[in-house]
């Protein structure tokens, strides 16, 4: 078989559906091809107040409105015997949304993509990308397979990779390079979130400091169950015995406000394990193709970025490529590459300086002054393109700058 279309969308993700529906806005033919079926259990489950606004510019925001899922407000750190450091999206310092939701995934991306199908953009469930030509004009063919087993050629004007964590631009091209973050693993589950009422409001991530550079996420759904993940080094995890199961409960068992909230706590699916998962391409484009999502660089779970990167890249990549199809010129490079980069170095010094203690130092500090605080709400919001914010134009140097003035004052008050 043989088709065109003026875009090709490689993965119906949050990226691909973004992408796709801004595409065929604009006006232009696109179509999208998903190797797995769905629903599809994937994580990254809190997302970030920053994804709102491009969810409402692609008309998506309804659909998810009505599917009641979790609002969330904010992030809550937990400390040793609860000692805990609360940011509400309400305080951020940049303008924008400040609330957004906590997901199951398979329903979140299920939702999307069939609301990208009632706009009209035909989507291709269990159809594997198996090669793509491209040719001078930036015009491709891809070859995909369909679940019948049959093959299909797809001549279009332009590719929108978005197709995650299955890479198949960077993978096809060798367009991957190691990631300079450490390699992690995580051990997760869902469970019947039992004993909720006696915990924390449902309404926000929460972090716990588990052991030093090891952490947990809970991720309260509005179904009543809850993700609850351990995040740390191989090391970390060779001294846990046992099968994935058994490990899961020991570490539950590590802490006791954990013990006491999840020991008992029904599984809704089986342990399972995430293992080195950051990774990154060494080029965000190329001659007929635009990568998006975490085919460009994904970092570490730790603040929930990766579905906001996803939705703004996809919105930044597909404005792009409307212009390219109406035979606008511009600098990818400059308009893409670096716009979307500088969001992606805040984050990774954010990264960096929570698995090294720095940030651990801040959040929990005594009386923090609210300014500061409200930059880094911003960040934790996912609006890291405010470069009027220090901790985005500069965040290696404000966050040493924060940690100066808590010395300093610290200092001051033990000697009074």
């Amino acid at each position: 078989m043989q088709s065109k279309t003026d875009v090709l969308v490689i993965g119906a993700g949050p990226a691909g559906s973004i992408a796709s529906a801004l595409v065929h806005q604009a006006g232009f033919k696109v179509r999208v091809v998903e190797r797995e079926k769905f629903p599809r259990f994937v994580i990254g489950e809190s997302l970030l107040p920053r994804c709102m606004a491009v969810l409402e510019e692609a008309n998506l925001l309804g659909a998810i409105k009505q599917k009641n899922f979790q609002e969330k407000f904010g992030a809550k750190f937990v400390r040793g015997d609860y000692e805990v450091a609360d940011y509400n999206f309400a305080e951020q310092f940049t303008a924008g949304w400040k609330w957004t939701w906590q997901v199951p995934r398979a329903d979140f991306d299920t939702a999307l993509a069939t609301e990208v199908q009632r706009q009209g953009v035909p989507v291709n469930f269990e159809t594997t990308v198996t090669g793509i030509a491209i040719h001078e004009d930036e015009t491709s063919v891809t070859t995909v397979q369909h679940k019948d087993g049959s093959t299909e050629e797809i001549e279009a004007r332009f590719i929108i990779d978005a197709s995650g964590y299955g890479k198949v631009i960077p993978r096809l091209f060798k367009l991957e390079k190691p990631s300079a973050l450490d390699p992690r693993k995580a051990i997760f589950a869902h469970v019947k979130d039992i004993n909720r009422a006696e915990f924390d409001e449902p309404n926000r991530i929460i972090i716990v400091v588990y052991a030093p550079a090891v952490w947990v996420w809970i991720i309260p759904f509005a179904n009543g169950t809850t993700s609850v993940g351990f995040v740390g080094s191989h090391e970390f995890f060779s001294a846990y015995l046992g099968d994935l199961n058994e490990q899961f409960k020991a570490l539950i068992a590590g802490l006791p406000h954990l013990q006491k909230r999840f020991g008992d706590a029904p599984l809704v699916f089986e342990p399972r394990k995430l293992e080195s998962w950051s990774s990154v391409s060494n080029t965000f484009f190329g001659n007929g193709y635009v990568l998006t999502g975490n085919v460009t660089e994904f970092l570490d779970p730790i603040f929930s970025s990766g579905v906001m990167f996803a939705a703004v890249s996809s919105h930044l990549a597909s404005k792009l490529v409307i212009r390219k199809l109406k035979g606008e010129v511009f600098d990818w490079q400059q308009q893409y590459t670096d716009k979307l980069q500088k969001g992606v170095d805040t984050f990774r010094e954010f990264v960096a300086a929570w698995y090294d203690g720095r940030l651990e130092k801040i959040f929990f500090a005594k009386n923090p002054d609210p300014l500061f605080k409200s930059q880094i709400t911003s960040v934790l919001a996912g609006y890291v393109w405010d470069e009027t914010n220090p901790f985005v134009a500069d965040p290696a140097k404000a966050i040493k700058g924060l940690i100066k003035r808590i010395d300093a004052r610290d200092k001051f008050l033990q000697q009074s």
